[in-house]
């Protein structure tokens, strides 16, 4: 947050350059219309400081105000960062793990997602390959719960990682990065709860 710091300061250093530098106009102006025997009288004069003054105020608050909103904003997007970055790894963490649990996560996922007919999964060229013995069998025994019927398609989808769900022509997109995008505010604001 140093460089938050820093922009503060530097804010603050010139709104108080800006002020003196009106103040010291403002003094000539007074300065001159004295030596100039201007009719102006005390009244006048004071008049002018006080705008004066009132004019360094509102530019120091202003300076101010600009600087804790600067301070706000570069706060939110560290933690909009922050937030983003740990979804990624959430995210990374859930493509990347072993076979055994990746296949345990689908089987989780399908379960939310079956429904009566016939259907047909489909996954990625790589995980096609990493179907493990008997899991064609165990997504049946899911759909046949549903009071449908699935199947593992053996054409592979592009897709990242997760799967593609068809029920009459009809496909769902339950590849990860779908999964992660459906869910981008709901995750966002649960990284916010649970980091702030």
């Amino acid at each position: 947050m140093a460089g938050v710091d820093n922009i503060v300061k530097e804010i603050l250093q010139e709104a108080e350059e800006a002020a003196q530098a009106l103040l010291k106009e403002a003094q000539e102006q007074a300065d001159a219309l004295s030596k100039e025997g201007a009719a102006a009288d005390e009244k006048t004069l004071a008049a002018e400081k006080q705008k004066a003054e009132k004019s360094v105020a509102d530019l120091k608050e202003r300076a101010v105000s600009q600087a804790a909103l600067r301070k706000r904003q570069a706060i939110l997007k560290a933690k909009q960062g922050i937030i983003d970055e740990a979804i990624h790894k959430a995210y990374m963490k859930l493509s990347t793990q072993d076979t055994a649990d990746y296949f345990s996560m689908v089987k989780t996922l399908v379960e939310k997602k079956v429904r009566s007919g016939a259907g047909e999964i489909q996954f990625n060229e790589t995980d096609l390959k990493a179907v493990p013995a008997g899991f064609a069998d165990e997504l049946s025994k899911i759909a046949k719960g549903a009071g449908g019927t699935l199947v593992v398609s053996d054409k592979p989808v592009k897709i990242r990682s997760g799967f593609i769900l068809s029920y009459g022509g009809i496909e769902e997109n339950c590849s990860l990065d779908a999964i992660f995008a459906e869910k981008a505010e709901t995750l966002r604001d649960l990284a916010n709860t649970l980091l702030w």
